[in-house]
């Protein structure tokens, strides 16, 4: 019975030192704070690399040159030597005019002439006697000045039918009209039958084909970024390729080079129009046709990218989060250029050796403590490749 005694006193001692021992620590003792958890993030290198920027411009295929194609003399069409659609050349005949009216002016201009040839040499007859006369004085001074002046008026008159003849002739000679360039001609070829007013009515449209010309807008900035470069570079550029796009999705297989601006912007847009050259040997490319230009651009060697995912906006200011060399988050105000892909180039404010998050960005802050989960471009799949894609489209 007393030693049961004995083990209910110690068993009650010891509580009783545990509690006060308990109570003191939470009066005397400091209350020890759990540390936060670090934050959970990933995070990776930027990529240094030349990278292919492409941009986009909605452009239209026109002819190098095209000309419609007028008569210089009134008529009804009798003949076609070509029909719409058809190569044709240089000095090539294209129709032929009712020649009936114009061969009858050639006569009547030539009647003219004999007349006036005729009346000259009577009057010089005349002048020669009226000078014998005068000499003799058998005849007033009036009389003689009055031939002279007759002589004067059918010399004015001789040259004015040798004029008539002359024109005629042409008129006559322009009852065939002719191609005056190599080129393409158009489905717009009037039908035989057809009355043709002089220098008014298109009798066929012409346009070269091989070289072709695409025309397209482009903003002032590209203009000068890319346009201007390609423009002013000697020879073929490494860093510089242009072709276009058909409304089919199909790729052009030639490639096409700057070859004029516009002289001043477009006061509405503030665009400026360009016309690049492309080689067209087969005639795929015809006038008329939507021609989507795709310009690529390749930065240097050393350009820095950021993937997208690791960006943020605020106010007017974009920046990323870093890990810092703390093991810390540290923001950086960042100037972004076009974006590639999955990633934007990078004009300042990041170093080639930063690592930036991009995963676990929700909420975090400057300054949390982190724990870094490094990951690749491969893992997060993020590309490059999607740049083939139009991404700049004015």
């Amino acid at each position: 019975m007393t030693v049961f005694n004995k083990n209910i006193v110690g068993s009650v001692v010891a509580v009783t030192i545990f509690i006060l021992s308990t109570l003191l620590a939470g009066c005397g003792g400091e209350k020890k704070v759990a540390a936060p958890p670090k934050i959970q993030v990933k995070a990776m290198n930027l990529l240094q690399q030349s990278t292919p920027i492409v941009y986009g411009f909605p452009g239209q295929v026109q002819s190098t040159e095209e000309v419609q194609v007028r008569s210089k003399i009134s008529g009804a069409i009798v003949e076609k030597y070509i029909h719409g659609g058809e190569r044709v050349s240089f000095g090539q005949a294209l129709f032929r005019i009712d020649s009936k009216q114009y061969e009858t002016a050639l006569l009547a201009a030539k009647a003219d002439l004999n007349k006036a040839e005729v009346n000259l040499r009577r009057a010089q007859d005349t002048v020669s006697r009226n000078e014998r006369l005068y000499a003799a004085m058998a005849i007033s001074e009036q009389t003689l000045t009055n031939s002279r002046a007759d002589l004067d008026a059918c010399i004015a008159a001789l040259d004015a039918a040798k004029i008539s003849v002359r024109k005629a002739n042409e008129n006559l000679e322009d009852i065939v009209v002719y191609s005056p360039m190599d080129g393409r001609a158009a489905l717009d070829d009037v039908a035989i039958g057809t009355y043709a007013v002089a220098g008014n009515t298109n009798l066929l449209t012409i346009g070269t084909t091989d070289p072709i010309l695409v025309k397209f807008d482009i903003s002032e900035t590209d203009y000068l970024n890319i346009i201007v470069p390609a423009m002013t570079s000697n020879g073929p550029r490494s860093n510089f390729s242009m072709t276009i796009i058909l409304s089919n999705g199909e790729e052009y297989p030639f490639q096409g080079r700057p070859l004029e601006a516009d002289r001043a912007l477009s006061k509405n847009s503030g665009s400026i129009t360009v016309k690049a050259e492309f080689d067209n040997p087969g005639s795929m490319l015809l006038p008329g046709m939507f021609a989507h230009v795709k310009i690529v651009k390749y930065t240097t060697n050393n350009t820095l990218l950021v993937p997208e995912r690791a960006v943020q906006q605020l106010l007017d200011q974009t920046f990323v989060l870093t890990v810092g060399d703390d093991g810390k988050s540290v923001s950086k105000i960042v100037e972004l250029g076009e974006k590639v892909g999955s990633y934007y180039i990078v004009k300042a404010g990041l170093a080639a050796n930063d690592k930036v998050i991009v995963e676990g960005l929700t909420n975090l802050q400057a300054g949390k403590d982190l724990a870094v989960t490094e990951v690749t471009a491969e893992e997060m799949g993020f590309s490059t490749e999607t740049s083939i894609t139009l991404v700049n489209e004015s």
